[in-house]
């Protein structure tokens, strides 16, 4: 354990002391908050609004609220597994610059090198997603306040659940690359399509029939979700608390994809966090298993 505790905290280290990949891992939450915030925000407040009968009234600071909460959400499901694949350069790192031979000859083992892959993977990604969460809340309250303490501890338990599931899934698809422009083309195309097929950048609830259904067997599509019926609980039982018909706000649920429905049955979000503790136990498993298996060369 003394061990991996110590590579853990040296690809720590490795991480923050390079600042091309700090500023990779950073990258795309700046980009991501540019873009809502210039972009993506007045589309989602015209999807908001299109949701409602032309008959309910709504106060500007509830939809500026609601849509901001919206906004967090996409932000943090994207970033909370995009992140892991820029923090794990450090393991292409190590086999690019010969590290990986002189752990190879070392006493230590082979799973404890790489589970401090993992585990740093983890701790890097809870740091840089816990900064971009505390901008989110920082543009909630700027833009319409409706979150209780117990909604923010429960957003940052769906953090902390993406950011492993981004970790695992991450450390998978990363342990084959041999080199950093592999990882950079493998992150650029998880960047530019998990916003898409999670349903951050826009609800699956606006998709085909036939692509919703296929979205539903991915676990990223609960992580989102759960994430958003956290950051918008608060504003759904403010749109109650108004007198709003409890269709109305049904409606908008599942318009924000906050009511995934698997064949034929809507999600409860009991059911979305066994998901996602299932998949990262999965993930983890397999991770495990070819970690294990001899490498060539």
């Amino acid at each position: 354990m003394k061990t991996i505790v110590a590579l853990v905290d040296r690809n720590r280290k490795l991480f923050f002391r390079d600042k091309g990949m700090l500023l990779t891992s950073l990258i795309t939450p700046i980009i991501l908050v540019v873009l809502y915030a210039t972009f993506l925000a007045k589309t989602y407040k015209d999807s908001f609004l299109s949701a409602l009968p032309d008959t309910v009234h709504i106060p500007d600071e509830l939809i500026n609220g609601t849509v901001a909460g919206q906004l967090a959400a996409a932000l943090l499901a994207v970033s909370c597994v995009t992140v892991t694949f820029c923090v794990n350069l450090t393991m292409i790192q190590d086999r690019v610059n010969g590290a990986r031979k002189d752990f190879n000859v070392s006493p230590v083992k082979k799973s404890a090198i790489y589970l401090s892959y993992f585990f740093s993977t983890v701790w890097s990604s809870l740091m840089v997603n816990g900064l971009t969460l505390i901008l989110c809340l920082g543009y909630i309250y700027k833009m319409g306040w409706y979150l209780s303490a117990t909604d923010v501890v429960w957003v940052i338990v769906d953090e902390i659940l993406l950011v492993l599931f981004g970790s695992t899934l991450s450390s998978i698809i990363c342990y084959p690359l041999k080199t950093q422009g592999q990882l950079s083309a493998v992150g650029t195309i998880v960047s530019a399509g998990y916003g898409f097929v999670c349903g951050a950048y826009m609800p699956i609830s606006n998709f085909g029939e036939g692509l919703q259904k296929g979205l539903s067997y991915l676990p990223g599509t609960y992580g989102t979700s759960l994430i958003k019926n956290h950051m918008l609980h608060g504003a759904f039982g403010e749109m109650a608390a108004e007198g709003f018909p409890e269709e109305v706000v049904d409606t908008l649920k599942s318009a924000l994809d906050c009511s995934p429905v698997f064949r034929g049955q809507v999600v409860t979000e009991h059911q979305m966090v066994i998901i996602m503790l299932a998949s990262i136990v999965i993930f983890g498993m397999i991770y495990l298993l070819i970690t294990n298996i001899p490498e060539r060369g």
